[in-house]
């Protein structure tokens, strides 16, 4: 089986000779193999189609995908018209679970959730879809009667977005008046409490941090009467308590309701789906949602890049995590050396600095909860903030990728990075930055046109290509899947190592920081109240610090070594802490 796509927002045929069509064998011998139509952009015909791939280089734009695809896959679930996206397999809610799926962007699954909610009728690949043969279609599975419901009108959806920062543009009140309107189970007083939005409350929508953002999606998602709930990624701008809460909160709103949770933090997709749904493909080109799996089987299998019940290989390597932390090393040299310091605002939040050094070729990891430090902490490294003491400025050039992007001019991606770099289209910026970050694809698109995801990788790589001794970035891992998380943390090593510059990373995603540090400094406080920065600490000196705050406890996967969060109260979790053994078990 081929399928032809076209990236129709990529292909600009006005600005190209149509070398698709120009150089097409089929075309060449007399067959409409490629023809234009309408709206001016090519039309693929998948039947007459050779796969020679020659459209595909030919390309200016790359705007073409021909995908070969094996025999078993038969009829799609959906097909977004002649040479669109093509989406195989559905997710299956069922009442009193979480399901989740995991699987990069662009791979379908918002496309899942619009079927599943009505919104949208698969159509099997044919120009339009209709209820009664989807009923025939699904007639024996357990698709069957959901989809049987949602025809009767027995399906409520309530859905949270997966952009909460576009939140601000539709809603232009109070965070009361969005909450009151969305509170249909009567139960937003206990919501504001548990997800700690007293605070918020009286506020206006934009005036609202990200992570206050997210909550308040939360909240609004979970206080509507509904039979199916969708979370799109709970984590972006939550620190890790902040995730854990919400990730029980989901937890106990499953008993009785189904529930579909997208996440790309491992750690809490282990501990807060009961089944998983992977989905695998190639992004904007076709997705393929498998049967559901067992958590740990899931995660395992897609971290290793091979689906043994389907015989597929998802990727052509594992991601792998370093089976014991990584030790202190005497060859790293000093780069800094920097003296305690504090900063106050006014009467309110105030920050104490510890004394440390930072090491060239390392990277740094940072972790602690929300308001506690962390952002003023690495500000005073970038020289965005004085401390109180005047003789603690650091004199080394720092490059700064900040926790919020916004795309503020309408430039060329390739533009926006050449304006940076001199280094921008040389073989080592292609092979260290542009190509494992993803950028050639979006080099045409315009900042302000971009994704979240698109927009943070452009963000790396412009931190990246700043001529600095000190690289800080601030929750990079923020809107990108799991395996473009593995490539930055490879990103960041290499560019560490091989320049001899030091990365300070701030980022609650503890797969990430496990994968990515060296060693750790650990904020400790009272939220927006006041922080204590400690260390640098070796990564289980660290680790064990910061999972004793959280109250919470790891253990190494047999299989994959990821870390995996022990059931509260459980013998395992029980033995750790007695041990004082949060990040390791003995056994490992």
């Amino acid at each position: 089986m081929r399928i032809a796509i076209l990236n129709k927002d990529r292909c600009q045929p006005r600005r190209c000779s149509k070398e698709c069509e120009k150089y097409c064998p089929g075309v060449r011998t007399g067959d409409e193999t490629i023809i234009f139509g309408d709206g001016g952009k090519p039309l693929i015909s998948e039947e007459l189609c050779v796969g020679c791939g020659i459209c595909i280089n030919k390309c200016p734009f790359k705007a073409i995908m021909i995908i070969g695809l094996p025999e078993i896959f038969q009829e799609p679930a959906h097909r977004y018209g002649s040479n669109g996206f093509v989406l195989f397999g559905l997710p299956v809610p069922r009442v009193g679970k979480v399901t989740g799926i995991l699987g990069p962007n662009g791979i379908g699954k918002s496309t899942c959730v619009q079927i599943l909610s009505g919104s949208l009728i698969p159509n099997f690949g044919q120009e339009k879809g209709d209820w009664d043969t989807v009923l025939e279609n699904y007639a024996g599975t357990a698709l069957y009667d959901y989809f049987q419901a949602v025809v009767d009108g027995k399906v409520r959806v309530s859905q949270k977005p997966q952009y909460v920062d576009q939140i601000p543009k539709v809603f232009k009140g109070k965070t009361s008046e969005l909450l009151e309107k969305t509170d249909e189970r009567k139960v937003m007083d206990e919501l504001i409490d548990y997800l700690d939005l007293k605070g918020v409350i009286d506020r206006k929508i934009s005036e609202l941090s990200g992570g206050e953002l997210q909550r308040v999606a939360i909240a609004a998602c979970a206080a509507r009467d509904a039979q199916f709930y969708f979370f799109d990624e709970i984590s972006p701008y939550l620190d890790i308590y902040q995730r854990i809460n919400v990730a029980r909160l989901i937890q106990k709103l499953s008993k009785d309701r189904a529930i579909l949770v997208i996440e790309h933090d491992l750690a809490i997709l282990d501990m807060l789906a009961d089944v998983v749904h992977i989905a695998y493909g190639k992004p904007t080109g076709f997705g393929v949602v498998t049967l559901p799996k067992s958590v740990r089987v899931g995660i395992n299998q897609y971290l290793k890049g091979y689906l043994p019940e389907e015989n597929i290989r998802i990727r052509p390597e594992a991601i792998k995590f370093e089976i014991h932390p990584p030790r202190e090393d005497s060859q790293f040299k000093s780069m800094i050396t920097f003296k305690g310091f504090s900063k106050k605002y006014g009467d309110g939040f105030s920050l104490e600095v510890a004394g440390g050094n930072l090491r060239e070729g390392e990277v740094l990891g940072i972790v602690g909860p929300n308001g506690i430090g962390k952002s003023t902490f690495v500000k005073v490294f970038a020289g965005e903030i004085k401390p109180e003491e005047r003789d603690t400025e650091i004199e080394v050039k720092i490059s700064y990728k900040p926790q919020y992007i916004k795309a503020d001019t309408s430039v060329r991606v390739q533009d926006f990075l050449c304006g940076i770099t001199k280094r921008f289209g040389t073989s080592y910026y292609e092979a260290e930055i542009s190509s494992p970050l993803q950028l050639e694809e979006i080099y045409d698109s315009l900042l302000t046109d971009l994704s979240g995801g698109e927009l943070q990788r452009v963000a790396i790589a412009a931190c990246l290509s700043q001529e600095a001794e000190i690289y800080i970035l601030d929750e990079p891992s923020a809107h990108l899947d799991v395996e473009q998380r593995s490539m930055v943390t490879k990103v960041l090593n290499r560019f560490a190592e091989n320049n001899q510059k030091t990365a300070l990373v701030v980022d609650h995603d503890i797969y990430m920081i496990d994968m990515l540090s060296q060693r750790l400094m650990v904020f400790e406080g009272k939220p927006s109240v006041y922080g204590e920065a400690l260390g640098p600490f070796n990564m289980e000196t660290g680790m064990n610090k910061f999972l004793k705050n959280l109250g919470i406890t790891f253990r190494r996967d047999e299989e994959t070594k990821r870390p995996r969060v022990n059931n509260f109260g459980s013998r395992l979790d029980r033995e750790q802490k007695e041990n004082g053994n949060y990040y390791y078990s003995a056994s490992n």
